[in-house]
């Protein structure tokens, strides 16, 4: 198919990261996106990273949306906190990289803020070639 929408939200919990996680692998797996290339694995390793800071920094539902269409895998992490998400640098602490990761996976990434809380996306690329996403 290798297009869809799909949006869940999940409640504060620990194990909501394992549950956002799989289910991007199950969403990809039914697009047909699963295979190609390393999409898949990077879509679930940077959902899970936004999906933590969300766990982390608002302690609130959050919610995992995702797009595919025209070559292109958009996933959207909401939460109801107002803290922007910062790149640091991949130094030697034990944790605050996961926007480090973000930025050098994603082909771009954002984050939106309106009154009542923060949407924080990136895009990967799904048709195998740069060009063809244009």
């Amino acid at each position: 198919m290798r297009a869809g929408h799909l949006s869940l939200e999940y409640d504060p919990r620990p194990s909501a990261v394992r549950e956002a996680r799989a289910e991007v692998r199950r969403q990809l797996e039914g697009w047909g996106l699963a295979d190609l290339d390393d999409v898949a694995d990077v879509a679930e390793l940077l959902v899970s990273e936004l999906a933590t800071n969300a766990l982390l920094h608002s302690a609130s539902r959050f919610r995992l949306t995702l797009f595919a269409a025209h070559g292109i895998l958009r996933c959207e992490v909401r939460d109801a906190g107002r803290r922007v998400p910062t790149v640091l640098e991949a130094g030697s602490s034990e944790s605050g990289r996961g926007m480090f990761l973000v930025d050098a996976l994603a082909r771009r990434w954002g984050c939106q803020q309106d009154g009542t809380g923060k949407t924080v996306w990136f895009e990967l690329g799904t048709c195998g070639s740069d060009d063809c996403c244009r």
